[in-house]
């Protein structure tokens, strides 16, 4: 890299080339170098060749370059943010950084039901769709959680140093026990979503009981969080015509359900491939010891080591929606 010449009037002009540079040249050029320094300091953070191994940087979802003359602090911000997810990556003992999901399409992609899961009516009813991926090329992945009955205090700021999008979808009977606990993901940009009351088998109901464990659960995220959801996940994953009336009634748009699961110490495919695919949803639950042989932060370690090794990025389900 070249020396920056700062304005100085006192100098005398400089003959380059045949051409005189006065001190008012001289500083245009040097503005011209410091742009074209930090232009390459961004290309170089955001292309993952300014950072150390194991884990690119790009800007965040959404972030775009600002003005030339704000990317020198624009560079030293990129840097500073993977400096920080490097650092997390070690204390929480991960085997490399967390890949940073590309900005989300401009254009959302046409979300419809996955073949062979619509109900009758769908189309014509308009029913929020049941989908397990995501239409894109992009190589990323969805984080689900569900339910709401651990509230460990370390998962929160796990996810937080780690800067790991994901969504929860809430049942009120383990969620009330604790709302405080779920208005600090809120906080933290987590979307809550909807997964009934009480957890039940939907299909087993009637119209109205559905709509009343689906609407009622819409209503309670309303107060408690000030936002009705657009997401609903049937529990179970299971679902009939009539659960999507009801849900459509009570304000969804989409019910999400999953292509893998991953627990603490394995994971689950739905597709006969075994392997992760451009889009995926990826189903896990709120739990620790009492349920599994380890915490959350163990499972979201296992989580995130499989999906960077694969080259999977984790994004935002509603930033595609």
């Amino acid at each position: 890299m070249g020396s920056v010449v700062q304005n100085d009037k006192n100098r005398a002009p400089v003959q380059i080339r045949g051409r005189s540079w006065t001190p008012l040249r001289r500083a245009k050029a040097g503005a011209r170098a410091r742009v074209a320094v930090a232009l390459l300091a961004v290309t170089a953070v955001a292309s993952g060749c300014a950072q150390s191994p194991g884990g690119a940087a790009h800007p965040a979802p959404g972030q775009q370059a600002p003005p030339a003359e704000a990317l020198d602090s624009y560079a030293a911000r990129l840097r500073a943010e993977q400096t920080a997810r490097v650092a997390a990556a070690k204390r929480w003992r991960l085997a490399a950084v967390p890949l940073t999901a590309p900005a989300p399409p401009a254009s959302k992609p046409e979300i419809t039901a996955r073949d062979g899961f619509e109900v009758e009516g769908q189309e014509e009813e308009n029913l929020p769709p049941v989908f397990t991926t995501v239409p894109t090329r992009q190589k990323v992945v969805f984080l689900t959680i569900d339910d709401g009955e651990e509230k460990d205090p370390d998962f929160l700021r796990m996810m937080s140093e780690l800067r790991i999008p994901y969504t929860a979808f809430l049942s009120d009977y383990l969620v009330n026990k604790d709302y405080g606990y779920f208005k600090k993901m809120q906080q933290r940009g987590v979307v809550l979503n909807n997964h009934t009351l009480h957890h039940p088998y939907l299909p087993g109901l009637s119209y109205a009981q559905q709509k009343h464990e689906i609407c009622a659960m819409q209503d309670i995220i309303e107060k408690q969080y000030g936002k009705r959801p657009k997401l609903f996940r049937p529990p179970y994953g299971n679902y009939n015509q009539d659960t999507l009336r009801a849900a459509k009634t009570c304000g969804v748009k989409y019910a999400p359900i999953w292509d893998e699961e991953v627990f603490v110490d394995h994971w689950e495919y739905r597709e006969w491939d075994r392997d992760l695919h451009p889009g995926d949803i990826v189903l896990t639950h709120f739990r620790g010891r009492k349920d599994w042989k380890g915490t959350m932060p163990d499972m979201v370690r296992r989580f995130l080591d499989h999906v960077t090794a694969k080259g999977y990025a984790v994004a935002r389900l509603e930033d595609y929606l």
